[in-house]
């Protein structure tokens, strides 16, 4: 992408547009094992013609400080509770919203692929003290060509990705001048452990991760842990045609043809495959898969709509590195698929219990050492309305994330072109991501 210079003009902080409840909001334990960071994702639009007023910060702002009055939380700052927990005090203190402009083109960014001068399309701020800055920030830049980016920061304290959907596109609605489709639920204590903890199943996704055998990199092992290896991000389109290829090519290996295998269950498999190839690593090394997962429906009773707050899970598949490469494409499939499966009530509650009787929950954090070769962390958008984002002048005509932070870390989202194609956001070692590139699309 060509470098863009962008000039601030304003900064606001924009507070609730009514009196809202202070109170200390309880995070759960799936609320602190995500990384403490902002979650920054870019939304690209075209210039609407004939609009005299396209994507007026006023209008942004004013959408903004009402739908801070039902998500009160999203508008305070973290705190320590009296049992030095970390939890949202709902104080009102306001989120940040920056006004930006530039005089080069959307199409001279490129093809908005994750990279770190995408950043500048986030507001910065001072994080000397993790209790003063705000938990939502956001930027809209304004080009030359009449486009705009609006790119968005969401503490993950605030949530998982279905949250942040549901909170920018409750502001979206707001702002057309429309009523909340689905009014925040903001009660984590429907995520706490049971009384007393129960874990009553071994919870692989927990267990450390591979590292790399000794053999693989022979005494540079800790130095690669300690000088981490340059790492670069890529988009990799996959069309519909392609993607049907793709599962003709599995289900010829199916023993029983009644089985259909899902968009996602095929991806990720194709995905772990390849990266397993793409990094050279030997037949004997054991490698994870990680998959994000959903509790909300998985629960029982399933969370209310409008949970607001982490409810993501850990499915892990382990495997061997021979055994992924080698093995017909469907073995990996039906791996992934029987570990989906177990996510059931039960086990997700276990889960819970489980971090609950850990003495040190900072340990189950996950980080660029869970994901990191020889293991891969895949997330799935694909369900996700993340176009749905009108704000009055049309739907997004990009939305992905502005970086992806972490080597081995991949989103699958559908195209916004909506013609059934989807497109792959994957961070590798840079000497592996060309090699990554033509196993992908070698099928």
């Amino acid at each position: 992408m060509v470098r863009v210079e962008i000039r601030m003009k304003e900064s606001t902080i924009v507070r609730p547009a009514e009196d809202t409840p202070e109170k200390s909001l309880w995070s759960s334990n799936l609320d602190l094992l995500v990384p403490s960071v902002h979650i920054p994702t870019i939304y690209f639009y075209k210039p609407v013609n004939g609009s005299s007023n396209f994507f007026d910060p006023q209008v942004l702002k004013d959408a903004l400080s009402k739908a801070l009055v039902p998500f009160h939380h999203v508008a305070g700052r973290l705190e320590k509770d009296e049992n030095g927990r970390m939890s949202i005090l709902c104080n009102a203190k306001g989120v940040l919203f920056v006004e930006a402009e530039t005089s080069s083109t959307i199409d001279e960014v490129g093809d908005f692929t994750p990279h770190s001068e995408m950043l500048q399309f986030i507001p910065e701020v001072d994080r000397s003290s993790i209790f003063s800055y705000p938990l939502l920030l956001a930027q809209a830049t304004f080009f030359k060509c009449g486009g705009v980016c609006l790119g968005v920061g969401l503490h993950h304290i605030l949530g998982d990705g279905t949250s942040a959907i549901h909170f920018i596109n409750s502001w979206s609605e707001i702002a057309r001048g429309l009523s909340l489709t689905t009014p925040p639920f903001i009660d984590r204590t429907l995520l706490d452990a049971r009384v007393p903890p129960i874990p009553a199943m071994h919870h692989v996704e927990y267990d450390p991760p591979p590292t790399l055998n000794t053999h693989n990199s022979g005494d540079q092992t800790l130095e690669i842990q300690s000088n981490p290896k340059p790492t670069c991000a890529k988009i990799l389109i996959i069309t519909s045609d392609q993607l049907r290829t793709l599962k003709n090519k599995s289900r010829k290996d199916v023993v029983d043809g009644t089985i259909n295998y899902s968009t996602f269950e095929t991806l990720a498999a194709h995905i772990w495959q390849c990266t397993c190839k793409a990094r050279g690593i030997t037949n004997d090394q054991a490698t994870k898969l990680h998959i994000p997962t959903d509790g909300r429906s998985r629960l029982n009773p399933p969370l209310p709509a409008g949970y607001c707050g982490n409810a993501l899970f850990t499915t892990a598949i382990l495997g061997l590195s021979g055994e992924i490469q080698s093995k017909p494409l469907v073995h990996t499939i039906a791996k992934i698929r029987g570990a989906l499966k177990r996510m059931d009530n039960e086990y997700l509650r276990s889960a819970i219990d489980y971090s609950q009787v850990q003495t040190d929950l900072e340990a189950l954090k996950r980080g660029p050492h869970t994901f990191n070769n020889p293991n891969i962390n895949i997330v799935s958008w694909m369900t996700m309305p993340i176009y749905d984002a009108d704000f009055g002048w049309g739907r997004p005509s990009f939305m992905g994330p502005a970086v992806v932070l972490f080597e081995g870390m991949a989103y699958i989202t559908r195209s916004p072109s909506n013609d059934g194609s989807f497109m792959v956001f994957i961070c590798l070692e840079s000497n592996h991501m060309e090699l990554f590139k033509e196993f992908f699309y070698d099928f």
